[in-house]
């Protein structure tokens, strides 16, 4: 095919792109207000009206006329440099549509049908936490997660599910590193757990109104980048970041009145996927590439957004007069105390509470309890019992009722298995980028002291960013580390941060 004619036949492709990615965005504004501002008895029909777009989108997607283009473009796309935007679209496509058209398009309804109304299911039966109004929903979401399993040829079923996620990762990668993660963090807490009483953080708790908390946010947000002319910032049950487009981001968090570091984390946790959204490169605006490259590189930028800058001493040398100003009853408390306090290793029943020793050992089980429901080796009937059993083998802590156990996550009511694993993958591969970061920026701590994010921004922007979906997450891991994920910078981190914390060697976790 000559170059004119191939541009043209990729500007066709485009163009019907374009309508599946503009229609899905419209989905995610509806599952946005679904989450955030839709009445309760909006439920049964926002379900139908989201199962009909999966249908349409499905279907324009899968057409014989897509799958026309993308075969007559091969000639096209081999004359192109592997990165350019063109040849990018079309790889990343054709992918998308050889997995979209095994998927039967009455599946694909169902599945999302499901999603919305497991998600209100999952609302009322958190709030009165009973795991057994719940139950039902879940069994419907998991049978159906199975059948789209079925739908591809994998080494196991949980392979096809990760792959959406977390394109090219197997099971068996995330087990080899997890198997790593688990007995350094577990020995990790039992080490602090020796220091019992050597931080207080009791001070966290206390009556802190939602409106100062919420100026609280904002002022940290617009610190870091958050524009308000591209952003929003609402609240859910349980937060989470939507992007419609790189000039419409919304992010949300969650307010407690009785303690005042979870939503300022939370919401720092939302803003590092918002900002990774906000700066993919323009021109790939309204494409299938106008998105993170995959949920653990997503997940790598809130985790390190949310700790790694917002849990660090530079961090709270330069931020803590604002947040004093905010809540003058802080004024009595050091800036050393409250740095320790809010990095305090504690075992908790809620992951998205946990400290950075434990959030990874949350996940972790998750991700086994996943693979058992899955494989039908864990009847879901038995899953709070399997759920608190090893909260209590892996972090000590009793679970108290299903509300702050089995049912504290929204994903498992919105049939995202296979999601999970991405968090701790995340936090890996987060250190490995920040290692990174710190090379090509040696100053970045003292620029942080300063308030200064400007450059950490941008080098993000150009090492990750910009690229949005047009390398495989693989490839983009090697090109900015030099290599493939690797636990080590993540263990070592830990073990130095503990022992600044706890003011000890700390004896395990170094990644050895």
């Amino acid at each position: 095919m000559g170059s004119d004619r191939g541009h043209e036949t990729y500007l066709e492709l485009r163009g019907r792109l374009t309508e599946v990615h503009d229609l899905t965005k419209a989905m995610f504004l509806l599952a946005w207000d679904q989450r955030t501002m839709m009445p309760a008895n909006g439920a049964p029909v926002r379900a139908e009206k989201l199962a009909t777009l999966s249908k349409l989108v499905h279907d324009l997607f899968t057409s014989d006329d897509v799958g026309r283009l993308l075969d007559d473009l091969v000639a096209y796309e081999e004359s192109l440099p592997y990165e350019s935007d063109e040849a990018s679209l079309i790889r990343i496509a054709r992918r998308d549509y050889n997995r979209e058209r095994r998927v039967p398009r009455d599946l694909r309804s169902d599945l999302t049908r499901a999603s919305s109304s497991g998600y209100e299911a999952w609302i009322d039966a958190r709030a009165r936490s009973n795991y057994a109004s719940f139950l039902p929903h879940l069994q419907r979401n998991v049978e159906l997660r199975r059948r789209y399993a079925d739908c591809f040829e994998a080494d196991e079923p949980y392979d096809a599910l990760l792959e959406d996620y977390e394109p090219g990762m197997k099971a068996a990668e995330v087990r080899e590193v997890f198997d790593v993660l688990k007995p350094e963090l577990i020995g990790l807490v039992r080490a602090v757990a020796d220091q019992e009483g050597q931080v207080d953080n009791s001070f966290l708790r206390g009556s802190f109104p939602a409106d100062r908390q919420r100026q609280l946010s904002l002022a940290a947000l617009e610190r870091l980048g958050f524009e308000p002319n591209s952003w929003r910032l609402d609240t859910t049950v349980h937060p989470f970041a939507s992007s419609m487009s790189t000039g419409d981001i919304r992010l949300t968090t969650r307010f407690k009145e009785d303690e005042i570091s979870d939503a300022l984390f939370s919401t720092m946790h939302e803003f590092g996927h918002g900002v990774y959204e906000h700066n993919v490169d323009p021109a790939l605006e309204r494409t299938l590439l106008c998105r993170g490259a995959s949920m653990s590189l997503h997940e790598s930028q809130s985790r390190m957004w949310e700790n790694l800058v917002g849990r660090s001493r530079p961090f709270w040398r330069f931020f803590y007069p604002t947040f004093q100003s905010i809540f003058p009853e802080f004024k009595s408390v050091d800036e050393d105390a409250f740095y320790r306090a809010v990095n305090k290793v504690e075992p908790s029943l809620l992951r998205v509470e946990s400290d950075e020793v434990t959030y990874s050992l949350h996940i972790i089980l998750r991700f086994e309890l996943e693979q058992e429901m899955l494989s039908g080796e864990l009847d879901l009937e038995d899953l709070p019992e399997a759920w608190n059993s090893r909260m209590e083998e892996y972090l000590g802590v009793e679970v108290t009722d299903d509300a702050h156990g089995v049912l504290q996550d929204t994903h498992w009511s919105a049939g995202s298995l296979g999601y999970f694993p991405t968090y701790a993958l995340g936090n890996v591969v987060s250190l490995q980028i920040w290692e990174q970061a710190l090379a090509a920026m040696p100053d970045l701590y003292d620029q942080i002291g300063q308030g200064d994010f400007g450059q950490l921004r941008e080098w993000l922007r150009d090492q990750l960013y910009r690229h949005g979906r047009k390398l495989q997450p693989k490839e983009l891991l090697e090109r900015i580390t030099g290599g493939g994920l690797d636990p080590a910078p993540y263990l070592r981190y830990l073990s130095g941060k503990v022992g600044d914390v706890y003011r000890i060697e700390a004896p395990v976790g170094s990644g050895r």
